[in-house]
C-alpha cells in the first residue's frame, strides 16, 4: 500500500539548487566542439563565434536536486503490507522487519471462496458447529471446513475463533484443517483476486464473479436491501447489499467514498445489478487513480456537441464559449450524477427555455443512471417573480439536504433560466454558496457584475453587447442542441413562442418564427405563449410538466389541438373583464418629452387573486394604450401597496439603474427589484409608497424618447 510522501510532496525531492558547471566552470562556453552531436542552431551559433557548453546549456549553472531521504526518491510512502506502518526508504520487500519475523494468519475476506486458500498456510476461522468426529470451522462466510477429532487437542466453543491450518483440499471441495497455536502472530486480510472490469463492459460477465471499482454516488436503503449506485469512468451499476430486511448495509460506505465491490452479476427487470460479497473504501494512491481516472473520462465526455445555431445571429456567435460552458457543466453533472435542479421565470419565455434544457437531459439522465433516474437526479421549479427569490433557494436547500441525508445524493447543481442575472440574485446565490451548490445562470434580464463571482457560467446578451431581444427561450433551445443534438427536432419552435410571448422584435425573433412558418403560424406561436402565461399563474409553484408538454405539442397532438384554444379562450375572457375594470380608472398625463405617462392603481382598480396577475394586468392596459396612441412614446406605471409594475414604448428608460438610484436616495424603503432596461418591476416598503412613486414619476419624466 503505498501514500504520497509528505516530506516531499510526491515529487521525490527535497531541495533544488543551482551550482556552477563543472565542465565550463561557470562560464558558460563549451571547451571543445563535437561536429557529430551539434543541432543545426549550435552550428549557426558557431559560426556566430561561439558555442554553447552542452552540460549547463551556456548558463553557466547546472541544477542539483536532493533526493528526498524519507521515501528514498520514490515520491510515495511504502507502508507494510501487515500492519500497515511506513517502511523505511532502503527496506527491501513489503513487510517491516518485525512483521517479517512473526509467523502470518491470513483472514479471508467476504468474497473469497476455496479457490483462494492455499494448502498449508494458516488461516483465521469461527467455530461454527461440533460434531463427533471433530469441529466444523468457517474461514468466512461462504468457506467451511473439518477439523478433525484426531487433531482437536481440546473441544473448542461455538462461536470461538480459532487458527487453523490447511492441510488438503479434496476434489469434492471438502477441507481438511489442522488448529495451530501461535504465541505471536500478524493477521493479514486476504482479498478476492479478479480483474478489475469496467462498467461498460459488465454485460460479458452476467452470472459471474465481478471486481468494479468507482465512486459511490447514491445510497438508497429499501424495505429489504441498501442500493449502493457506483460510477466509474463508463457508467453506473447499482450495487445490493442484505443484512436484515430494511437494515442499512455496510454504514461505514458513505455517497463520494471511491470503493472497491466484488460481487455477482445478475440482471434485475432487465437492468444489471451486483450482489454484494464485498465492498471496502480505497485509500491513498489507489483511489487517488481511481478518482483521477474517472475525472479525466468524464471530463472528456461531458464537452458538448458542436452544433451550428438554427439561425444566423452575431449576438449568439459571440455568446457561444460561454453557452458551450453552460452545456458542459450540465453534461458534467449529469455524468457525475450531481442532481440538477432547473429554476425559471413562470412565464411563457422562462418555461420554453426550461422545457428545452429537460428534453434535453432527462435521455442522458436515464441512459447514465437507470429508467428512474430521472425522478431522483432532476427537479424543476418555477419562479414567481424574474429572480432566484429567499422562498425558493430555502425550498431547494431543504429538498437537496433531505436526499443527501436519506440517500447519500451529491448536493445538486442549480441551473437558473430567465432569471439569475441581477443583484436581487445575491442573497439566495450566498445560501448555495455555503452548502456547496454550484449554479449557473442563462438569462436575458440586464445584468448586474456582482453576481458573476457566484457562478460557474453565465450566459447573457448584455455581455456581448445584445439586449432583451435575445429571449431565454433561444438561449435554453441552442444550449440544449449542445447539450443533446437529439432533441433539434422536439424543440426547435420554442424560441418562437418565447420570442412572441416575451413581445420581442428582435431580428433573431423574426428568423425562430420564419423557421417554423411551415408548422405554425404566427397566431399559433402567440396562442401557445399566452395558454402557457395562463396556466402558469394556475400552477403556482408547480412545474405542470405533463399539461406544458400538451400546450406547446411535445406530448399528445389531439389534446394539444384542443386544449390550446381553451385555455386562450378562457385566458382572453379574463384579461377583458380585468380590462373593464381597469382601462376607465387609468390617469393619463402627457410628459414634457412628449411621451404619455399611464398611472393605474391596480390595487383598487383591479381583480385581486385571478388571472391576469397585476404585472400582466399592467401589460395589457398598456397594449391597449399602444393601441390607442399608435404614435406616441408610451408609459404605463400600474402601482400596488409595496410594488410597481413598468412597461414602456419609444422611452429611453434603464429601470435597473432607476432601482439602485431609488435605493440611495430613499434608503429607509427598502427597494429592490428591476428587469429589463424598459420593462421592469419594483418593491419598496408600504408606508413609503408615496414617496417612492413620486421619485419613480421625476426619473420617468427626465427620460428621452426615440420619437414623439
Amino acid at each position: 500500500m503505498a501514500e504520497q510522501c509528505k516530506v516531499c510532496g510526491g515529487t521525490g525531492v527535497t531541495d533544488v539548487s543551482r551550482q556552477q558547471c563543472p565542465e565550463c566552470k561557470g562560464s558558460g562556453k563549451s571547451k571543445s566542439f563535437d561536429l557529430t552531436r551539434m543541432t543545426e542552431k549550435d552550428l549557426g551559433n558557431l559560426l556566430k563565434g561561439g558555442s554553447g557548453c552542452h552540460t549547463c546549456g551556456g548558463s553557466g549553472t547546472i541544477t542539483v536536486e536532493t533526493k528526498c531521504k524519507v521515501c528514498g526518491g520514490r515520491g510515495e510512502m511504502i507502508s507494510c503490507r501487515v500492519c500497515g506502518q511506513p517502511l523505511d526508504a532502503d527496506t527491501k520487500g513489503d513487510m517491516c522487519s518485525l512483521c517479517a519475523k512473526r509467523p502470518l494468519v491470513q483472514k479471508l475476506s467476504p468474497a473469497c471462496d476455496t479457490s483462494d486458500l492455499e494448502v498449508d498456510m494458516t488461516y483465521e476461522g469461527v467455530v461454527d458447529s461440533l460434531a463427533n468426529f471433530g469441529a466444523f470451522v468457517n474461514l468466512n462466510s461462504r468457506t467451511r471446513g473439518l477439523a478433525h477429532q484426531k487433531h482437536l487437542t481440546r473441544t473448542p466453543e461455538v462461536g470461538e475463533t480459532i487458527f487453523v491450518q490447511v492441510k488438503n483440499i479434496a476434489s469434492n471441495g471438502n477441507i481438511d484443517l489442522v488448529p495451530v497455536i501461535l504465541p505471536e502472530y500478524q493477521i493479514i486480510e486476504v482479498e478476492k483476486d479478479i480483474p478489475r472490469t469496467q462498467i461498460s463492459a459488465l454485460r460479458g460477465h452476467i452470472s459471474k464473479l465481478v471486481h468494479i471499482s468507482g465512486e459511490i454516488i447514491q445510497i438508497k436503503q429499501t424495505g429489504g436491501p441498501t442500493i449502493f449506485t457506483l460510477a466509474d469512468e463508463t457508467g453506473t451499476v447499482p450495487c445490493a447489499a442484505f443484512e436484515k430486511a430494511g437494515q442499512r448495509s455496510y454504514p461505514e460506505i458513505e455517497s463520494d467514498m471511491i470503493v472497491k465491490v466484488v460481487g455477482e452479476l445478475n440482471t434485475r427487470n432487465n437492468e444489471l445489478q451486483i450482489e454484494i460479497r464485498e465492498i471496502r473504501q480505497m485509500w491513498g494512491a489507489d483511489s487517488a487513480a481511481i478518482r483521477d481516472e474517472i475525472e479525466n473520462a468524464l471530463d472528456k465526455r461531458s464537452e458538448p456537441h458542436d452544433v451550428e445555431f438554427l439561425i444566423d445571429s452575431p449576438i449568439l456567435k459571440a455568446l457561444k464559449p460561454e453557452m458551450r460552458k453552460v452545456a458542459k457543466e450540465i453534461r458534467k453533472a449529469i455524468f457525475h450524477s450531481r442532481p440538477i435542479v432547473l429554476r425559471h421565470h413562470a412565464d411563457a419565455d422562462g418555461i420554453t427555455s426550461a422545457i428545452a434544457i429537460e428534453k434535453a437531459v432527462l435521455p442522458l439522465i436515464n441512459e447514465v443512471g437507470g429508467t428512474d433516474a430521472g425522478y431522483h437526479f432532476y427537479r424543476r421549479s418555477p419562479s414567481k417573480a424574474p429572480f432566484y427569490e429567499m422562498v425558493d433557494i430555502t425550498r431547494d436547500i431543504s429538498f437537496a439536504l433531505d436526499d443527501n441525508a436519506r440517500h447519500g445524493q451529491k448536493l445538486p447543481l442549480v441551473l437558473l433560466m430567465d432569471n439569475g442575472s441581477t443583484e436581487e440574485d445575491v442573497p439566495a446565490m450566498l445560501q448555495a454558496k455555503v452548502y456547496g451548490m454550484d449554479m449557473v445562470v442563462v438569462d436575458h434580464h440586464h445584468p448586474d457584475d456582482i453576481v458573476d463571482q457566484y457562478l460557474l457560467a453565465h450566459v447573457n446578451p448584455a455581455h456581448v453587447g445584445g439586449d432583451f431581444g435575445i429571449t431565454t427561450g433561444m438561449l435554453g433551445t441552442e444550449i440544449a442542441r449542445m447539450i443533446n443534438p437529439d432533441v433539434s427536432e422536439e424543440i426547435r419552435h420554442l424560441p418562437a413562442v418565447s420570442a412572441v410571448g416575451d413581445r420581442s422584435e428582435s431580428p433573431e425573433a423574426a428568423q425562430y418564427i420564419e423557421l417554423v412558418a411551415s408548422r405554425y403560424k404566427l397566431q399559433d406561436l402567440k396562442d401557445m405563449a399566452l395558454a402557457l402565461d395562463y396556466e402558469a399563474f394556475w400552477l403556482r409553484f408547480s412545474e405542470g410538466r405533463g399539461i406544458t408538454y400538451d400546450i406547446l405539442n411535445l406530448s399528445n397532438l389531439k389534446r394539444h389541438r384542443e386544449l390550446v384554444p381553451l385555455l386562450v379562450k378562457q385566458a382572453n375572457e379574463a384579461i377583458k373583464t380585468q380590462l373593464e375594470a381597469s382601462l376607465p380608472s387609468v390617469k393619463t398625463q402627457e410628459l414634457p418629452s412628449g411621451a404619455l405617462l399611464n398611472v393605474l392603481d391596480v390595487e383598487n382598480f383591479a381583480h385581486k387573486f385571478t388571472f391576469p396577475p397585476p404585472g400582466k394586468t399592467s401589460g395589457e392596459v398598456h397594449d391597449k394604450l399602444c393601441q390607442k396612441y399608435p404614435d406616441k412614446p408610451i408609459i404605463t406605471l400600474g402601482y400596488g401597496p409595496d410594488f410597481a409594475v413598468l412597461r414602456s414604448r419609444g422611452v429611453l428608460m434603464n429601470i435597473p439603474q432607476m432601482v439602485r438610484e431609488l435605493q440611495q436616495e430613499i434608503p429607509e424603503a427598502s427597494i429592490n427589484g428591476g428587469g429589463h432596461l424598459v420593462v421592469g418591476s419594483i418593491k419598496f416598503v408600504g408606508g413609503m409608497r408615496k414617496a417612492v412613486l413620486a421619485k419613480l414619476a421625476e426619473k420617468i419624466g427626465r427620460a428621452d424618447v426615440e420619437y414623439s
